[in-house]
């Protein structure tokens, strides 16, 4: 049975999640990513078989008990809009629940978003309009499981004016990250965004501490804030080249770090922001114990997915058996006397006779035709890949046809097979 304390706990935390407001940035456009955002923004981006990269930061609010939620969204947003429309309407708004969609729509100007900063200035009134006590900032595009309520708490209570998630990082990772410097208490004392050279943190050789872009605000703080920085000429009106800095000179700013449980080890959590680490994270889950445990009914993964048969493995003779080992195969595929291994196939992926997919990452609606093997690649959405094609195998061939990430992952698209492109979701 709870002790008093515990229940007295847990009601703490309830009380301050339901009086903040989640503002999820999705309006990046993604890059490093290559022609996997070409159509789509990067929050948008399918992970995991049937999941959407948003769908990680969405999920950790709701199962926190945040459910007033903002997505401010800008470049290639139909599909995200899409998504978040099909998946994300279950939010009761009778309750005052919601996941918003704030497109940037020049509301303090002639402007699109400027930055990450802008962006939440621009939606002020609409902030002031649902008036929480407490501002929650996330990023769309990172992949991890978190619960928001401690670190609300710890911003609470601690008094802070700001509170900043973070984990340690290896040295060389540094300059991809917002670094900071603190205290025996955790109040920060210096960050730096993305700097080129930085100490370790103490009690580390070889470790940096990071922002996460997790950002917890007292709301009419980050108000005020937002106000001059908007009328500072020389800002870039981001969070952490802009807001943070100079936050850390004058006011109360802790660090608040993510942990696994109870424990001193840092929790799971991973920027997917080029092809090599969104392979890579893909490639976690397969696992026979991943670190991201997605099969969590404590913590459900929450997303929109097509209503599909289950998968299907057919034909059982020498040479001509359809099977997946180390895979997650998603429901409507067919595998037909081919061979998958150590691979995520989304919904609809048909693979032929004689074929072999090895260590890769098909999207939905990928055909791949007979006798082809692929191996370390990403096959975007709606791909066919005809009879007999070998990606993976040699990397001068793969470099002329598709791109060539730095790791040596193939990205194959429509266009790049000189096929058109259906609706991208």
């Amino acid at each position: 049975m709870d002790s008093p304390k515990h229940v007295q706990n847990e009601r703490y935390i309830s009380l301050i999640t339901q009086n903040t407001l989640a503002l999820v940035l999705a309006g990046g456009k993604g890059t490093r990513l290559g022609s996997l955002t070409s159509h789509r923004v990067k929050p948008a981006v399918p992970f995991g078989g049937h999941f959407r990269i948003i769908d990680f930061p969405l999920s950790n609010c709701v199962n926190s008990g945040i459910r007033r939620i903002g997505i401010l969204t800008q470049y290639k947003a139909h599909s995200l809009i899409q998504h978040v429309h099909q998946g994300w309407g279950f939010l009761r708004s009778e309750l005052g629940e919601f996941a918003e969609l704030l497109p940037a729509q020049q509301r303090t100007g002639d402007e699109w978003y400027l930055g990450t900063a802008d962006a939440v200035y621009q939606n002020m009134d609409i902030l002031r309009l649902h008036d929480p006590a407490h501002l929650l900032v996330l990023g769309g595009d990172h992949i991890y499981k978190m619960d928001y309520g401690p670190m609300l708490a710890m911003h609470v209570s601690s008094g802070a004016d700001v509170t900043v998630g973070c984990m340690p990082v290896p040295l060389s990772d540094a300059p991809s990250f917002g670094i900071m410097e603190i205290d025996e208490n955790n109040r920060i004392q210096r960050f730096t965004e993305k700097p080129s050279y930085c100490d370790p943190m103490p009690g580390s050789s070889d470790k940096a501490l990071a922002s996460m872009g997790i950002y917890v605000f007292n709301t009419r703080y980050l108000l005020s804030r937002l106000l001059v920085d908007a009328n500072s000429p020389d800002s870039s009106h981001d969070f952490g080249k802009d807001i943070i800095p100079s936050a850390v000179e004058d006011s109360e700013v802790f660090a608040y770090l993510f942990r696994k449980g109870n424990s001193d080890s840092p929790a799971y959590w991973r920027d997917v922001g080029d092809i090599d680490s969104y392979w890579k994270t893909n490639m976690e889950l397969v696992g026979v114990n991943p670190e991201l445990n997605i099969y969590d009914k404590r913590w459900p993964i929450l997303t929109w997915q097509r209503q599909a048969p289950p998968a299907k493995f057919v034909l059982d003779e020498p040479g001509r058996r359809g099977e997946a080992t180390n895979s997650m195969v998603a429901g409507g595929c067919i595998v037909s006397g081919a061979t998958v291994r150590n691979s995520v196939l989304a919904s609809h992926v048909t693979v032929a006779e004689g074929s072999s997919i090895e260590s890769s990452v098909l999207l939905e609606n990928v055909r791949v035709g007979r006798d082809v093997h692929i191996r370390r690649a990403v096959i975007e959405t709606g791909c066919t890949i005809p009879d007999g094609m070998h990606i993976g195998f040699d990397p001068a061939v793969d470099g002329n046809r598709f791109e060539l990430s730095h790791g040596g992952i193939v990205l194959v698209t429509p266009e790049m097979l000189g096929q058109e492109v259906s609706c991208v979701r």
